[in-house]
C-alpha cells in the first residue's frame, strides 16, 4: 500500500498594513470559530481571479472594515506552509483615507503603534510582517541622525 503525500492548500492573500494619521497600525482579531480563531492580523483576503493585488486589498478592506484605502507600496511577499494551509501574503503599506473601521468580518480591530504590535498574538507568518515594518523605522531613523 502506497502512501500519497498532497500538499496543502495554496491560498495568496493580499494584506494590508494600514496607517493611520496618528502613525498607527490597524489589526483586525480573527472570529474564534474558523482557522486560528482568536489571533490577531493585519487585515486583508484572498485574491479573486482576474484582480491585482492592489484591487484585492482595497476590495477585501471595504467589505472586511468598510473603509476606504490607499495602496502604497509593496512591502514584503511572504511565502508560508501550516500543518493545513500554504499561504502567500503579499504585504503592502497602506493610508487610512476615509470611514471608521468597522468590524464586520472579526471580532475586534485596534489602532496600535508599531512598538505594541509584538504584544499581540499572531500567527506565525505575520511576524516576519512586524519584523519588516520595526526594520523600516530603525532605518528611517539611521537617515535622520
Amino acid at each position: 500500500m502506497t502512501q500519497t503525500h498532497s500538499s496543502p492548500p495554496h491560498k495568496i492573500i493580499g494584506v494590508a498594513v494600514i496607517w493611520n494619521d496618528k502613525q498607527q497600525i490597524l489589526i483586525d482579531r480573527r472570529r474564534q470559530q474558523g482557522a486560528m480563531g482568536g489571533f490577531w492580523e493585519f487585515p486583508g483576503g484572498k485574491i479573486e481571479p482576474g484582480e491585482t493585488i492592489e484591487e484585492c486589498i482595497k476590495r477585501e478592506i471595504q467589505e472586511e472594515l468598510a473603509i476606504e484605502i490607499e495602496v502604497g507600496e509593496h512591502l514584503i511577499t511572504i511565502d508560508h506552509t501550516y500543518p493545513d494551509l500554504r499561504v502567500t501574503l503579499t504585504v503592502h503599506e497602506c493610508r487610512h483615507l476615509h470611514g471608521i473601521p468597522q468590524p464586520l468580518e472579526c471580532d475586534e480591530i485596534r489602532w496600535v503603534n508599531l512598538e505594541l504590535l509584538e504584544t499581540f498574538n499572531f500567527p506565525a507568518a505575520n511576524f516576519q510582517i512586524i519584523k519588516v515594518l520595526q526594520q523600516k523605522v530603525i532605518n528611517r531613523k539611521q537617515l535622520i541622525n
